[in-house]
C-alpha cells in the first residue's frame, strides 16, 4: 500500500490518504507534492496517483509513435473508465479535441509538468539489502525521471561495494552526500526499528521528500512529504478481495441453485391431473410451488 502520512495541503496536492500498487507512481506522488502547479484547482491525490499511470502509458505510446489517442483508448490502456479519465485529464486545463482525441506528446507533457517531472528529481536510498539492492536496480526509475544517485547503508560487508554503477557509501556520510548530490527524494529499505532514525538523518540533511518501505509510521516535520509502502498491507487488501470474491461465487451458486429448483417445481405444476369424467373438463392445474429464495447477497466486510 502507497500511503500518504504527515502532508502540508500545497496547491494542487492536497493532503489526503492514498494507494497505488505502483512503486513509481508514489514516487511521482511525493514528487508532485514538493511544486506549487499553476492550476485553478486542486487536484485529488487519488487523480495524482491515476495521472502517473497515464504518463506511463502516454510515454509508451510515445515509443510507438502514436501521435493520437482516444479517451476510450487511453482509459483501456490505464484500466480506468473513460469518463474518470476525461475528468482527471481536464485539471491540467483543456486537452483533447471532440471528435479527433489527445495529442499524446502534449498530454504526456502536461502531465509531467502537473507531477513535477520538468523539475528534474534526483534519488539517494538508504539500505542496501536485499530489497534495496533490488530497488536500486530497477531501471523503470531512470526511465521515468527518477534516477538514483546514491546508495547508503552501515553495514560494514556492504560499505565501499557496488551496486550497478553507484558505491555504496557509508551512512554516517549521509549530510555531506546530500550537500553534493542535492536529492530531491530519498528512499528508505532499513529494518523496521532503524526507519525512525534514518528518516530523521535525512530530514537533517534537508531532504523534503521520503518514499519508505518500513510499516513504521515515521515522524517528521511538517513540511517534509512522506510516503509508505506496505507490502504486506497489499498482500491483506488481496486476501479481502479474494474472500469477498469466494462468497460472491458461493451465493451466485446457491441463486444458481434456487431459480433451477424453482423452475423444475413450475414444470411439475403445468402438469396436467386425472382427466375428469366430463368431456372437455380436466382439474384444476395446481399453481406452481413457491421457493424462497436462501440467496442474500452478502457482501464482505473488511
Amino acid at each position: 500500500m502507497t500511503e500518504q502520512h504527515r502532508t502540508p495541503h500545497v496547491r494542487g496536492v492536497p493532503g489526503a490518504n492514498a494507494t497505488t500498487g505502483d512503486v513509481a507512481s508514489g514516487v511521482a506522488s511525493a514528487a508532485a507534492a514538493t511544486k506549487t502547479l499553476p492550476l485553478a484547482k486542486d487536484i485529488p491525490q487519488a487523480t495524482v496517483s491515476r495521472l502517473a499511470t497515464y504518463l506511463r502509458v502516454l510515454s509508451v505510446m510515445v515509443d510507438e509513435g502514436t501521435l493520437i489517442v482516444s479517451s476510450e483508448e487511453l482509459a483501456a490502456a490505464a484500466g480506468v473508465g473513460s469518463a474518470k479519465l476525461r475528468k482527471d485529464l481536464s485539471f491540467l486545463g483543456p486537452n483533447g479535441v471532440r471528435g479527433v482525441g489527445y495529442d499524446v506528446a502534449r498530454v504526456r507533457a502536461r502531465i509531467e509538468s502537473a507531477l513535477g517531472l520538468d523539475q528534474g528529481h534526483r534519488v539517494v536510498l538508504v539500505g542496501v539489502g536485499n530489497l534495496g539492492r533490488a530497488l536500486a536496480g530497477y531501471g523503470g526509475f531512470g526511465r521515468r525521471g527518477f534516477p538514483v544517485v546514491g546508495l547508503f547503508d552501515n553495514a560494514a560487508d556492504l560499505v565501499g561495494t557496488t551496486v550497478g554503477d553507484l558505491r555504496v557509501r557509508d551512512v554516517k556520510h549521509l549530510a555531506n552526500a546530500c550537500t553534493e548530490l542535492e536529492p530531491t527524494i530519498a528512499v528508505i529499505a532499513v529494518p523496521d526499528e532503524a526507519a525512525q532514525g534514518t528518516c530523521d538523518r535525512l530530514v537533517a540533511a534537508g531532504v523534503r521528500c521520503i518514499l519508505s518501505f518500513s510499516p513504521t509510521a515515521l515522524d517528521a516535520p511538517s513540511h517534509v512529504e512522506i510516503r509508505r509502502v506496505d507490502l504486506a498491507v497489499e498482500m491483506q487488501m488481496l486476501s479481502f478481495n479474494s474472500a469477498r470474491n469466494a462468497e460472491g461465487d458461493a451465493a451466485d451458486g446457491v441463486s444458481t441453485g434456487t431459480a433451477s429448483r424453482t423452475a423444475s417445481a413450475g414444470r411439475l405444476g403445468r402438469s396436467h391431473g386425472p382427466r375428469s369424467s366430463t368431456a372437455g373438463a380436466a382439474l384444476p392445474i395446481p399453481a406452481p410451488e413457491r421457493v424462497a429464495s436462501t440467496s442474500k447477497g452478502a457482501v464482505a466486510r473488511p
